[in-house]
């Protein structure tokens, strides 16, 4: 007989456990819809497989993660999947359960689906595939996927495995071990262009090879008395079939290695020797239960609740862990090592995942970051430089910045050992001190120019706010030469402030970039534009404030962005999402701007706005994020603002605080401490919450950088041109020096500039300016005179983005380099290029030229054809020559060709020029339907 007591005693101890059960909140379909791009599949926190449905197999932008919520037919379920990228890749080791005659084709293998019979949970998914009524189950480990399909019709059961599922197949292997196991190899190209993986997969009963579909070669062996085959190729896709009865279950279990088959094999080993599925499922759940519970929320608000452990889980995702379970994983350079004393991760989204996720995880995962940075330090070893956007072993060279430096700094100042100290500062100095992405003009000049590199605002204030996180790695190590050099590079986004406006503005040949519009994304900006980036100085908030004027008026230029229209012009942009003005939710740059009004002793502006976003852009539904998920990201800012805390500058040991969302959140830190947070705690309070012990470097003496001069003419003139050189402090003392074709063996020095001056031949123009002793970097600019008189007039509507700066540009004798993004090219989309050239009086032509540009990814490709056509009086044209466009559309490589060509002698006044234009962008191309562009610049004549 049990007692009543007992009964109490289980029904509490029920209750507690419920209590502890976090991952019954995580929604995994929140960010599957709108832009989200996550995926609802089964995973375990950092896991290596992530074993999901895939919808997509396109590559579509919605379709990053492979799954989009608007969808209704499911191609298969694969063991690699990305969380909330702009980019697609991944869906690795795909198979899909079929019934009756196999077929190897998307079309002949995919299902309908419903919503209605689809369930995900932490750990878990299942679906019922419509088209042969077959369920779907599945969990997983760390390293293994988990797969159970219930037939529910009798007949042949055929499980499909199809290598060519998503991006470009290089190499494939399938070897077939015995009629229940198969070993895989698949290597691919997509974001990650030369990714391995190894799977060793197990079925649960005998399956034979039913149907096979390969472009390479089929081996067939003995070895140990048993007939071993073996089928390699670059398509390759097999069928393997059984006999079912009705309701009968097949399982399958996939162990996937980025370095073997016996990588494969040990992790099978390690985590596959369970046949019991609902045993790992409630593994897998209890995995996430360890990590969730980590925070605890306390809400009356059940979908407050889900939205935050979702957004806990989603931070969870990745980094991945990418080593066999013995240590052994592939460097960056494809060679094998073995991790010692920590973990090697990969999938490190860092210009995302710098400005909150990685900050939390300083604070309630300090062991795992560690790691993280263990692993960019063999990265930097093995690869050469520390990751920017590493996947798969592959750097991208994704984004902006070079930011894991900031990873490295934040978790240096905030105390985290675990990791050598020394090399990570030497890593992170090395890829400050690179000559690559700007880097070489951002040392010689302290800023990046449009002539230099294209996002150049955005590439100098990230690389400026980087420096400083390099800064403070310095002075935690007493290297005091280090610091005030990496101090007082710091200050670079001091030389595109315009003190006009109170905008980061581009620079071109030494002037202030115009027409200038804050709202307008263009190329000279990275996924925005000068709202978003104008309030990019997280290093120096200050330095910020009293180049506005002052407090007020930047609290009023705070007030700007949300009183903006919430419009933007120029390129349309796709990530720029969760509008309030131009504040943008949903992207990164603006994550930290709300957090600005504390500086200004605004707090309540700041609550309001905190406040409105966590209402109103996280929501309990599959739209439920206003942008990409963004490995992260975007959850962790919602997670911090939750608990009333920030990390505006990631590299300080404190947070910016705002009062906390929840009643009370209990942190559980790997110390054994447990710290309680109320809406009363105190801010001061918050503000070093978890790193209250923390010591801070005494600051050292630094230099304080003078900003280079603004040189302002005509970049093309007739006959002359004046020259005005402006500093951008008033009290900057300022030198020039000119230099023209008469000057090249003349010896030149600097003078000091006191009033505007004339010039009528080319020039070059360099100046800095001093202050206490300080120089400026140089600013040089090149002003041409006009190599001809000649007059064109252009039949075709030039896209405003790409203009080169007018007509004249394809006739000024100044050529476009490769990197168009630079903006010396015309674009014209979905027209053929026509321009008449008026040469004022009858010439001899001889020879004709004109120069084009072919970047097949960014939808710009190589004319048809070009025609030359010859006119005394304007009207009735002759044609002189067709030139035939001779490069693939196919060829990715970013190319210029000079469609150059002699004609017989021929007396015109006029010269007319017709570039074809590609048409509508093919099938093959991941813009298919769109309109191609021609990009023209110079047209010269002989």
């Amino acid at each position: 007989m049990i007692s009543k007591k007992f009964v109490l005693f289980f029904s509490i101890f029920t209750l507690y456990l419920q209590a502890q059960n976090y991952s019954q909140y995580v929604n995994p379909f929140i960010g599957t819809g709108g832009h989200g791009h996550t995926f609802p599949g089964a995973i375990v926190p950092f896991g290596m497989v992530q074993l999901s449905p895939d919808t997509r197999i396109d590559g579509s932008w919605d379709g990053c993660s492979g799954y989009h919520y608007s969808d209704s037919v499911i191609y298969g379920f694969s063991h690699t999947h990305l969380n909330g990228t702009g980019v697609s890749d991944y869906g690795d080791i795909m198979l899909m359960p079929t019934m009756g005659v196999p077929g190897l084709t998307p079309k002949e293998y995919s299902s309908k689906f419903s919503h209605k019979n689809e369930k995900a949970m932490a750990g878990f998914y299942s679906v019922k595939l419509d088209k042969h009524n077959i369920d779907v189950r599945l969990t997983t480990t760390k390293r293994v996927g988990y797969h159970e399909y219930t037939f529910n019709k009798a007949g042949n059961a055929n499980i499909i495995l199809d290598l060519n599922h998503r991006d470009k197949l290089l190499e494939g292997e399938v070897k077939i071990i015995d009629d229940k196991t198969i070993e895989v190899f698949r290597r691919s190209e997509a974001w990650a262009t030369n990714q391995y993986i190894y799977a060793r997969i197990e079925f649960s009963k005998p399956m034979k090879i039913s149907k096979e579909f390969l472009n390479g070669e089929k081996i067939d062996g003995i070895s140990e008395g048993k007939k071993k085959v073996s089928f390699n190729g670059d398509k390759l896709a097999l069928a393997f079939t059984s006999a079912v009865k009705k309701g009968e279950k097949i399982s399958v279990k996939v162990s996937i290695s980025p370095t073997g088959y016996e990588g494969a094999g040990k992790n099978m080993l390690a985590e596959g020797k369970s046949n019991d599925f609902e045993t790992i499922k409630k593994q897998a759940e209890a995995d996430w239960n360890k990590e969730l519970s980590k925070i605890e929320v306390k809400s009356h608000d059940k979908d407050k609740l889900t939205v935050f452990y979702t957004a806990l889980y989603h931070v969870f995702t990745q980094p991945n862990i990418n080593m066999d379970v013995d240590g052994k994983y592939r460097g960056r350079d494809n060679k094998f090592y073995m991790a010692k004393d920590f973990d090697y991760y990969t999938v490190f989204s860092l210009w995302d995942t710098f400005r909150g996720a990685h900050p939390l995880m300083t604070l309630i995962d300090r062991k795992r970051t560690a790691d993280f940075i263990n692993t960019f330090i063999k990265q930097r070893e093995q690869g050469g430089k520390l990751p920017v956007w590493e996947l798969a072993s592959n750097e991208t060279e994704c984004m902006i910045g070079y930011h894991s430096v900031s990873v490295i700094a934040d978790a240096m100042a905030k105390g985290i050992t675990g990791f050598d100290y020394e090399k990570a500062f030497e890593a992170s100095k090395n890829s400050a001190m690179l000559d690559i992405f700007g880097l070489n003009a951002y040392k010689q000049n302290n800023y990046i120019s449009i002539d230099d590199e294209h996002e150049s605002v955005s590439k100098t204030v990230e690389y400026a706010y980087d420096d400083w996180c390099i800064a403070q790695m310095a002075k935690i190590l007493n290297k005091k030469e280090d610091y005030q050099h990496f101090m007082k590079r710091s200050q670079n986004w001091k030389n595109l402030y315009n003190p006009n406006n109170g905008f980061m503005q581009a620079r071109k040949n030494g002037n202030w970039y115009e027409p200038f519009d804050p709202s307008e994304v263009n190329n000279n900006y990275t996924e925005g534009n000068s709202w978003h980036y104008s309030y990019s100085v997280p290093q120096d908030i200050p330095g910020l404030i009293q180049a506005h004027g002052g407090r007020a008026k930047f609290e009023q230029f705070i007030d700007a962005i949300f009183a903006a229209s919430d419009k933007t012009t120029g390129r349309e942009q796709v990530d720029i999402t969760g509008l309030m003005g131009q504040y943008a939710q949903g992207n990164e740059p603006s994550h930290h701007i709300a957090y600005l009004y504390n500086f200004v002793d605004r707090p309540q502006k700041t609550e309001a706005k905190i406040k409105y976003i966590l209402d109103n852009f996280y929501k309990n539904s599959p739209d439920g994020l206003i942008g990409n998920e963004d490995c992260g990201q975007m959850s962790a800012w919602y997670i911090l603002s939750t608990m009333g805390i920030y990390s505006v500058t990631p590299g300080k040991p404190e947070w910016e605080t705002v009062t906390p969302y929840f009643d009370e959140i209990k942190l559980h830190l790997e110390d054994g401490t447990t710290r309680i947070i109320t809406k009363n705690t105190p801010k001061s309070e918050l503000k070093h919450l978890g790193f209250e012990n923390v010591k801070v470097a005494k600051d050292l003496k630094y230099p304080e950088q003078t900003a280079s001069p603004v040189i302002a003419a005509d970049r093309l003139f007739d006959f002359s041109t004046q020259v005005k050189i402006t500093p951008l402090n008033e009290k900057d003392k300022v030198y020039y020096m000119t230099m023209d074709e008469d000057d090249a063996n003349v010896r030149k020095t600097f003078k000091v500039y006191k009033e505007p001056f004339t010039i009528s031949k080319t020039t070059q123009v360099s100046t800095y300016a001093e202050r206490n002793g300080e120089k400026s970097g140089i600013t040089t600019a090149n002003f041409n005179r006009r190599p001809n008189h000649w007059d064109i007039t252009i039949n075709s509507s030039v896209n405003p983005q790409y203009t080169a700066g007018g007509k004249f540009a394809v006739i000024d004798g100044i050529y476009g380099d490769v990197n168009w993004r630079k903006g010396e090219w015309q674009g014209y989309q979905g027209q053929t290029f026509e321009a008449i050239i008026d040469f004022k009086s009858p010439q001899q032509i001889n020879q004709i030229s004109s120069t084009y540009l072919q970047d097949s990814r960014a939808w710009i490709l190589m004319p048809k054809k070009v025609e030359y056509y010859a006119s005394m009086d304007g009207k009735t044209f002759i044609l002189l020559k067709t030139l035939e466009n001779s490069i693939d559309p196919k060829d990715t490589n970013v190319q210029v060709k000079d469609f150059s060509t002699e004609v017989l002698p021929t007396e015109a006044r006029y010269l007319k020029v017709k570039a074809y234009h590609y048409g509508k962008l093919p099938e093959w191309h991941q813009g298919a339907g769109g309109d191609a562009y021609v990009f023209v610049d110079e047209i010269s004549v002989k």
